[in-house]
């Protein structure tokens, strides 16, 4: 287990790049092609809101069999379906509570890169920065700003937190009020979530205990990584539990 001096440290990765300064510091020492402006947002209205959400069908039967398995052990549980941006959080009976859009990893991808968590954000190239897929036991953390926030996968230093909007060109909140998915995709992996429902859905409950985020996959089936149709998961996707 890291420290957790290293431990915040790696937040870095993402909140860092959505600050201002330090943004600019970071994206000036990445090779050109990575230092690109970020990609056009559609354009929306100025009130920016999150835009609303419905469950897919995928995100529908993997919260089914998560309730019908006890596989999430009777724990508050979150799915955040990659393909349609979107974050959905139960409580520990299963029984769903609300959903929000999300921003994700700029990358399409399901696994990390070996050792990314260790790297800096120089070394990470943008076809790197995924947001893994799989079954992750959650954490509470604080970054250095002494904010908190959640870790998903430590080792890959992913983690759950507000939408950073220092960095107005990266255009955060308008990304989560577009239509369109592809918007969604601008962060190192980390999932970025509005602040209202952070602090109305997270932070009580993922901010202060153990919990369980599933993490649906984007380029193979939801089977893959999730027995839905067998007992608790028992695929490799369990690995990522820590």
């Amino acid at each position: 287990m890291k420290s957790s001096t290293t431990r915040n440290r790696f937040f870095l990765l993402d909140s860092l790049l959505s600050t201002g300064s330090l943004c600019l510091a970071a994206l000036l020492a990445l090779p050109a092609s990575a230092a690109a402006a970020p990609p056009a947002v559609a354009t929306t209205s100025t009130a920016a809101q999150p835009r609303e959400i419905s469950m897919g069908d995928t995100a529908r039967q993997l919260s089914d069999w998560v309730r019908t398995t006890n596989d999430h052990k009777a724990q508050a549980f979150a799915i955040i379906d990659k393909k349609n941006a979107a974050l959905h959080v139960f409580d520990l009976d299963g029984t769903k509570l609300a959903s929000s859009p999300v921003l994700l990893g700029l990358a399409i991808g399901d696994a990390s890169v070996p050792g990314i968590g260790e790297r800096k954000m120089s070394q990470i190239r943008p076809e790197e920065r995924t947001t893994p897929a799989g079954r992750f036991v959650s954490e509470p953390g604080v970054n250095l700003q002494g904010k908190d926030i959640v870790w998903i996968d430590y080792d890959a230093a992913v983690s759950m937190h507000r939408v950073v909007t220092s960095n107005k060109a990266e255009r955060r909140l308008e990304r989560l009020a577009t239509p369109d998915i592809a918007d969604n995709r601008i962060s190192y992996g980390c999932v970025n979530v509005p602040v209202a429902f952070y602090d109305k859905f997270i932070k009580p409950v993922f901010g202060s205990q153990a919990a369980v985020v599933y993490v649906l996959p984007e380029t193979s089936e939801a089977s893959a990584f999730f027995n839905m149709n067998g007992a608790p998961s028992t695929t490799a996707a369990l690995a990522a539990e820590k």
